[in-house]
């Protein structure tokens, strides 16, 4: 069994991870919660990524996977954006990232795989998305550089989705309205689901990826290369 630490894995993308992978791997899911989080393959870590440093001894002495899951979502015009709420979707997008990375880097095993997330809107110029996509390309950015710096021994990889049905996105889909609309914009005429973006990051996690490191993946229903209205 392989070990995988997940930061965040009690809901959405990373709840998915853990249900796919639960009986196959030895999981370490640090979250605030332990919702949906019991069964015998799983440890538990009360965690919260902005406040909190990562006990690394309720961790094993080496992991083969690491899985950043937390995320924000504030989409607002630029000129009601505030520099406070910039700097902290910069700090839990990406600062407590390198956190967590510097802590468990040592600990990554040789072939081991490091995945994150980002956003379309890194790639395609979305109004309303400066702050989230300001912190998630620094992500790209520093994922490309981390996996030059740790190649061949480690390989990172970034998953970029378009908006996913999950509890982070659920002000942009609280009604049919907004959901139908959601849908429409993207060529394959929906949004994606957690399991979508899950399954991605379980390959960038196997050895079937083995040869894919310092990848910007998008799994975004066609949105960010398809013109297709």
């Amino acid at each position: 069994m392989k070990n995988i630490l997940l930061i965040g894995g009690s809901y959405g993308i990373g709840q998915s991870i853990v249900e796919e992978l639960k009986e196959t791997h030895k999981l370490f899911v640090a979250s605030r919660t332990s919702e949906n989080l019991q069964h015998k393959n799983i440890t538990h870590i009360p965690f919260d990524v902005t406040v909190d440093e990562l006990d690394l001894s309720t961790l094993p002495e080496k992991l083969d996977g690491f899985v950043y899951c937390p995320g924000s979502i504030n989409l607002k015009p630029f000129k009601m954006m505030s520099l406070e709420t910039m700097k902290d979707d910069m700090h839990l997008n990406f600062f407590s990232l390198v956190n967590v990375i510097k802590g468990i880097i040592s600990k990554m095993n040789d072939k081991s795989s490091i995945v994150f997330f980002s956003t379309i809107a890194v790639s395609t110029g979305m109004p309303y998305h400066t702050s989230v996509a300001a912190s998630k390309g620094a992500i790209e950015g520093f994922a490309k550089s981390l996996a030059a710096e740790y190649a061949p021994k480690i390989r990172v990889n970034v998953v970029a989705p378009s908006l996913v049905d999950t509890p982070l996105a659920k002000r942009l889909l609280n009604n049919d309205k907004k959901r139908e609309a959601m849908n429409e914009r993207h060529p394959l005429n929906r949004i994606g689901n957690a399991e979508d973006i899950a399954q991605t990051a379980i390959f960038l996690l196997s050895d079937k990826s083995s040869w894919m490191s310092g990848q910007i993946i998008g799994v975004d229903g066609g949105l960010s290369t398809l013109n297709v209205h």
